[in-house]
């Protein structure tokens, strides 16, 4: 019998217990602090947050590019397939447990790469490491972090590697030997950020990479104190001005006058992947991709996986949705891992992704804004909450386990949609 997986709090150890319909409960609400007992999903810790995060950080979190298309399409595309349960199956025996890279996680999801995490909540990225550590799920650190790589992968063994990359070798090859130096077996490199975003929401937030002392931010700060005196102020206390540290010359969060520049990403091609493939001995994935030609490409470069990604709907706006694509890419992909990220917000939703071809789905912005409200203990109910999802959708699915989800569970929901059953 499969053991069903218990997340840590950090108050106390709970293990997971029967509801009262049989299914699998993974929140024992008697331990959670009163303020979380009425965050019942993830959609609940992006809507709050806008009580705790200054406005510029919000519109930074939350948003997408010009209009939006591609961050409100990466949700849309959930509606359009309709589950088709099969009843009458006996699903006491169920479990989430999944494994990818070798190495069993207690569920299908973890946390995506996230830059600046630690601008939302004090030490952002070692919440996450430590959240993901005690839930026995994996973190994806990103290269934008203002948290030096070591201490992030200290901090969990489940800790992954995002990389921005400009088409240079020497910068590549320092980047790989001081992750390998850190422990890290897996990196992913993003291809999608060939050149900076139009991201007209940041800049009606007022928000500036790095940003900008004004009055207008100084006077957004003052309205949020939890974060202002939380985050921000004992961030300067304790750890001095936050940096990006892991993309070649640290830049400041906060500047007059500084300027980011992190190299021509516009250079990157696929004779620096071969290299990349060269000197690295573990785990090399392409984060950012939606084109049949790159998967395979990929594959002939001898790469262990794809993240089929559109960036969150913050690069290229009118980019499709990874969801509509994912089908196609797993024909293209054989056997080589295909992992999702963009839109995630239902246990249903990872179900869905699972049945179209992905082997692990990654999630972003829901964690980041349960740490901004609540920090560790805030993400770790969270995570309960989307296990407990995955657990009961199950059961009502008539499934087991996640590799068990395919393409006949689903149907177009309205409409021809883009499945047919």
């Amino acid at each position: 019998m499969n053991k069903k997986p218990s997340v840590s709090n950090t108050a106390s150890e709970l293990t997971a217990k029967p509801d009262t319909a049989g299914g699998l409960s993974l929140v024992d609400k008697r331990a959670l602090p009163r303020a979380l007992r009425n965050y019942l999903a993830l959609q609940d810790f992006i809507d709050h947050a806008r009580k705790v995060l200054p406005r510029p950080i919000y519109g930074y979190v939350t948003g997408g590019v010009e209009n939006n298309i591609s961050l409100r399409g990466n949700r849309e595309v959930f509606d359009e397939i309709g589950f088709v349960p099969k009843p009458l199956v006996d699903t006491t025996q169920r479990s989430m447990k999944t494994e990818l890279f070798g190495k069993t996680y207690s569920a299908p999801f973890g946390f995506a790469p996230m830059g600046g995490t630690s601008i939302a909540t004090y030490q952002g990225d070692l919440v996450l490491a430590r959240a993901a550590e005690a839930a026995n799920i994996p973190m994806m650190m990103s290269g934008a972090s203002l948290m030096k790589m070591e201490e992030v992968r200290a901090a969990s063994n489940n800790t992954m590697f995002q990389a921005y990359l400009p088409g240079d070798e020497d910068r590549i090859s320092e980047t790989f030997e001081r992750a390998a130096a850190a422990g890290f077996e897996t990196i992913a490199v993003t291809v999608d950020v060939a050149v900076a975003a139009n991201r007209e929401n940041n800049v009606r937030a007022g928000f500036n990479n790095p940003l900008r002392p004004t009055p207008r931010l100084a006077w957004d700060c003052l309205l949020k104190p939890k974060w202002l005196f939380g985050m921000f102020l004992k961030t300067l206390i304790k750890d001095g001005m936050p940096h990006v540290e892991n993309m070649g010359p640290r830049a400041p969060l906060i500047s007059k006058t500084a300027l980011r520049s992190y190299g021509r990403r516009d250079r990157l091609t696929w004779k620096h992947i071969a290299h990349m493939r060269k000197i690295w001995k573990g785990n090399l994935l392409l984060k950012g991709v939606l084109h049949k030609d790159v998967v395979r490409m990929a594959r002939e470069h001898g790469l262990n996986g794809i993240m089929v990604s559109n960036h969150g709907g913050r690069q290229l706006d009118g980019t499709v949705s990874p969801l509509r694509v994912l089908p196609g890419l797993r024909e293209a992909a054989g056997d080589m891992t295909l992992i999702m990220d963009g839109g995630f917000r239902r246990g249903t939703d990872i179900l869905k992704a699972l049945a179209l071809g992905a082997d692990f789905c990654f999630i972003g912005r829901p964690f980041l804004c349960a740490a901004a409200v609540a920090g560790q203990v805030g993400v770790e109910h969270a995570v309960k909450l989307l296990m407990d999802e995955i657990d009961r959708d199950m059961a009502m699915l008539g499934i087991n386990g996640p590799t068990e989800m395919s393409r006949e569970f689903l149907m177009p929901a309205t409409g021809a949609g883009f499945l047919q059953y």
